[in-house]
């Protein structure tokens, strides 16, 4: 194909390009953007396209590849490697989204609550919340998986309506 052809097909899609840039990205400014990136890429690769396939869904998918890819780079920059010595941003306090500390329990009010449970919902719940896995809580108190399993259940179904306005 042709260099003038090639450009003029490309021009004839771009309002096409633009509308479904902007369902994309949703924004003006970025769907601009990405018709920018993919008309360059576009003209960029036109040795690449090959005579007698669907020129528009050519350059609709280098399109949609474009914007998948900034969008990982985006994720990918927005997470938070902590580099420091010790990993001290790691164990900063987060945010748990409560305005006043009168809206919370403390761990002594929940330990409390699980101690005031019968034993046979205690230690299962306890030995659940400590990380054991289902058949090792199973070997050690020796009931059938399924008997423990609605016991954690119950004991949990209790702690939530205890701690009820906590929500």
């Amino acid at each position: 194909m042709a260099t003038t052809d090639f450009q003029t097909r490309l021009m004839s899609l771009q309002a096409n390009m633009l509308n479904f840039a902007y369902m994309l990205t949703s924004n003006r400014d970025d769907a601009h953007d990405l018709l920018q990136d993919t008309m360059l890429k576009a003209l960029d690769n036109a040795d690449k396209y090959v005579e007698n396939t669907n020129f528009k869904g050519w350059v609709f998918t280098i399109m949609r590849n474009l914007f998948i890819n900034n969008y990982r780079r985006v994720v990918r920059s927005a997470t938070v490697i902590d580099q420091t010595e010790d990993l001290y941003q790691l164990n900063l306090c987060q945010d748990s989204g409560i305005t006043s500390p009168e809206g919370t329990y403390s761990v002594q009010e929940i330990t409390d609550a699980i101690a005031a449970f019968p034993e046979k919902y205690s230690v299962p719940f306890t030995m659940h919340v400590a990380g054991y896995k289902y058949h090792e809580i199973a070997e050690e108190t020796g009931l059938p998986i399924g008997t423990f399993k609605s016991r954690i259940f119950t004991a949990r179904q209790q702690l939530q309506t205890r701690f009820a306005d906590y929500r």
